[in-house]
């Protein structure tokens, strides 16, 4: 019965494994590849993939590649609210002392997912909707999560995806991205200088501990949040960051 159950446990941490390994591969990936990334027999491959297939949370498409399944989407939706409502009084106590708007994204496949956001009591304010998807180059959060990964996983990501321009400020040349995750991941925070929304600027700051690659951000428009804002703001965007990573590494 013991080697039952801990064979249970096993086959259960390798497919979640597997479902790991298709979303770091773009969330599509052959057999083959699978094996050779995690290691496993192609014989137990087959058959985790097969299970998860008939579940619903692995989907082979024509070419006899595998992607990540509907279901998942279900999953995620529900877990990136819960991490939303977790995080909202952590955005409150940021718009207090800021008097800005606060934001928090996840990085869901290659796209950016705010998960929440508390506005400013300002008339003039930022509002991104929660559940809105944007590619990461784009953004503060997404450059704040980008700089937090291997740099051959970054180039994967942008070969998927290219760089597309939101407003003329988007970053749109790979090399030049490269050297702003650089700095970034150096200083510890990213800024959205009118990349995504003209006349918006943004400071974000990547969650350590996170169960995701996620960031919180403060975002205000470029008349308000200038420069010498952001820089006496900065403080405490980090620090509710090093207190929301803290918390999700403990919990």
């Amino acid at each position: 019965m013991a080697r039952e159950s801990s064979g249970g446990v096993q086959s259960l941490q390798r497919a979640f494994d597997l479902l790991e390994r298709l979303a770091d591969a773009g969330g599509e990936a052959s057999l083959s590849e699978l094996a050779t990334t995690s290691g496993l027999p192609l014989p137990t491959i087959h058959r985790l993939i097969r299970t998860l297939v008939t579940l619903g949370y692995v989907r082979q498409n024509r070419n006899r590649r595998y992607t990540l399944g509907s279901r998942l989407i279900r999953l995620g939706e529900s877990a990136g609210r819960q991490f939303g409502t977790w995080a909202r009084p952590f955005l409150t106590e940021l718009v207090d002392q800021v008097e800005e708007t606060a934001n928090l994204a996840v990085l869901d496949g290659d796209e950016v997912v705010y998960v929440a956001q508390v506005p400013s009591k300002h008339s003039m304010r930022m509002f991104t909707e929660v559940g809105r998807r944007l590619l990461p180059h784009g953004t503060g959060v997404g450059k704040a999560m980008l700089s937090q990964l291997p740099r051959a996983e970054v180039l994967a990501l942008l070969e998927r995806t290219g760089l597309p321009a939101y407003t003329p400020s988007t970053i749109t040349d790979t090399a030049e991205l490269l050297d702003s995750l650089d700095r970034i991941a150096e200083q510890g925070y990213a800024l959205d200088e009118s990349e995504q929304e003209l006349g918006v600027r943004c400071v974000a700051v990547p969650l350590a501990g996170a169960p995701t690659l996620s960031a919180v951000s403060v975002s205000g428009p470029e008349g308000r949040l200038t420069k010498d804002a952001v820089a006496r703001i900065l403080p405490e965007v980090l620090a509710i960051a090093k207190r929301l990573s803290d918390q999700a590494a403990n919990s």
